[in-house]
């Protein structure tokens, strides 16, 4: 039961990430040097990193979707070099943070992974809501 509940929020956070990407497309052409959606994004990036670490060490098999997630939004807000050297840094923060106290997967880790997995969706969710426009949520 609680794979399947796993397995669902997985594809919530990734139908919901994958919207943002969208939005952050569209958006490019309209950006300031520094959005105000750049301190969320900096956090997500970090979450992302910690998924990819902290995921697979818990049995999840998914080798590389958090960092291809990464990938694609960075693609996608196509920052300047110093946003994006901002935002890699964030997602190894979150990688390593995690690769420095777990070395198994522990009810806290356990914990770790539910609670990014909602951050996640809400931060995407916000921003997508508040700086996406006309795009459509996913349900």
């Amino acid at each position: 039961m609680r794979s399947a509940s796993l397995l669902i929020h997985r594809l919530c956070i990734g139908a919901i990430a994958s919207m943002l990407v969208a939005v952050l497309l569209a958006a490019a052409s309209v950006r300031a040097a520094e959005p105000p959606y750049d301190a969320p994004l900096v956090r997500l990036a970090e979450i992302l990193g910690a998924l990819h670490y902290l995921r697979p060490l818990c049995g999840a098999a998914e080798p590389t979707l958090w960092r291809d997630q990464m990938a694609a939004l960075v693609a996608a807000e196509a920052p300047s070099p110093e946003r994006r050297a901002r935002l890699t840094a964030a997602f190894n923060q979150g990688y390593s943070g995690f690769a420095a106290l777990y070395r198994s997967c522990t009810p806290a880790a356990i914990a770790a992974v539910d609670r990014y997995l909602d951050e996640g969706a809400r931060l995407t969710r916000d921003v997508t809501t508040r700086y996406g426009g006309d795009a459509p949520l996913p349900r």
